[in-house]
């Protein structure tokens, strides 16, 4: 597995996780002290800015030869 092909593993698993985390957070946490919901945006931002990065790097690594 190349380094370009690892890394876009790298930023789909990435992206599940932060799916799971915002998902548990707002819907399956039990606990709610004040760390809970900071996961959840987390989880929250990390849906949104992973696939960003993942589209950045997909259009810089295909000008590079590796």
């Amino acid at each position: 597995m190349s380094l370009k092909s690892f890394h876009i593993v790298f930023v789909t698993f990435t992206f599940l996780l932060s799916a799971f985390f915002a998902a548990w957070a707002f819907g399956f946490a039990e606990e709610r002290s004040a760390f809970v919901p900071f996961v959840g945006w987390c989880g929250v931002a990390g849906l949104f800015l992973s696939p960003l990065y993942g589209v950045y790097f997909w259009k810089k690594a295909s000008k590079i030869y590796l």
